[in-house]
């Protein structure tokens, strides 16, 4: 059974211009001990999929409509209030894109850090101090005791994002989500955090859905990958069999935008046009309007197509994918 899976999941917005769907109809698994990917553009729906699968939608403002958050095998959807409370900071840890705009500006980091075994009933205020040290120095932040102490105006961004992940990750966590944690980051930071995230899964044995842009991430940490578009998953599987031989148009648009070792001799090509406003999706394939394959059968809806080797894809001419010349 999975650790987390999400079926026929729909997000709904309230906006001036009327509902939209930022998370629409996703079907996504996480299993114990994985690193899964989600991958996209700006505004594909990535952070919303993530603030569902927390309950952190603003309420009066987002819906779920239909579908099902399944983790560890109890609907989250189905639950109450207390429920989503019971798993958020203790079974599921978040990790947000820019910790500066997250953490309080007016409490010491070593409280924040301890916050989520107080709200938990964890340990004791004492304790909860002692393990938030550790838990500092865990993440490699020197002189824990003393940044304990201070404010988050204090630090570097790459402390502040290693201060939010001795938060996110202090109660042990089942499932980690981390939703951008290195975009502010300059190259050489983001690295270490990168590899400070996978050592954490690693040894302590948590499963962690990923979500970034940033293909060249996608490689270094992912077991699997789902690539977004629109608010759906238009295609899933295993990062090395994706990266190898795509089968959806815009995935494989994004591999060859994408600068790597293969791209030195020839030059990036970007996707043409732009990603649909959530307000004027068009029918069928969300995809069409930028697809060189597209026919006049796109504009039907697609559905996910499961194909050979644990992958799905939603592409009517998935076979022909890598085909067609692109000079």
């Amino acid at each position: 059974m999975a650790l987390l899976q999400t079926k026929s999941l729909v997000s709904i917005f309230q906006t001036p211009r009327g509902q939209i769907a930022a998370v629409d109809g996703v079907d996504l698994s996480i299993e114990r001990g994985e690193i899964v990917c989600l991958v996209g553009e700006s505004g594909c729906g990535k952070s919303a999929f993530a603030a569902s699968v927390l309950g952190l939608l603003p309420l009066g403002r987002a819906a779920h409509p239909q579908g099902d958050i399944m983790f560890d095998g109890a609907n989250l959807l189905a639950g109450s209030a207390k429920d989503w409370q019971a798993v958020r900071g203790r079974r599921i840890g978040m990790i947000f894109q820019e910790p500066l705009a997250c953490l309080n500006p007016v409490q010491r980091i070593g409280r924040q850090v301890a916050e989520p075994l107080l709200i938990h009933g964890l340990a004791t205020k004492k304790e909860a101090e002692k393990k938030a040290i550790a838990a500092l120095a865990g993440v490699g932040i020197p002189e824990p005791d003393r940044v304990a102490k201070q404010y988050p105006h204090q630090l570097s961004g790459g402390m502040r994002q290693r201060a939010m992940i001795a938060t996110a990750t202090i109660a042990e966590p089942d499932l980690l989500i981390a939703d951008e944690p290195t975009t502010a980051l300059d190259v050489t930071i983001a690295a270490q955090i990168l590899e400070l995230l996978r050592g954490l899964v690693r040894d302590r044995g948590m499963s962690m859905l990923f979500i970034t842009h940033d293909l060249g991430l996608v490689a270094e940490i992912g077991d699997r990958v789902a690539v977004m578009y629109a608010g759906q998953i238009v295609e899933q599987g295993r990062v090395a069999d994706i990266f190898s031989a795509p089968k959806h148009p815009y995935t494989e648009g994004l591999l060859r935008s994408a600068p790597g070792a293969k791209q030195v001799e020839r030059r990036l090509k970007a996707i043409s046009g732009t990603v649909p406003s959530p307000h004027e999706r068009p029918s069928g394939c969300r995809f069409r309007p930028r697809c060189a394959y597209a026919t006049d059968a796109c504009r039907q809806p697609v559905d996910l197509i499961d194909i050979p080797g644990q992958r799905a894809v939603r592409c009517l001419y998935h076979a022909d994918v890598g085909k067609k010349s692109h000079a």
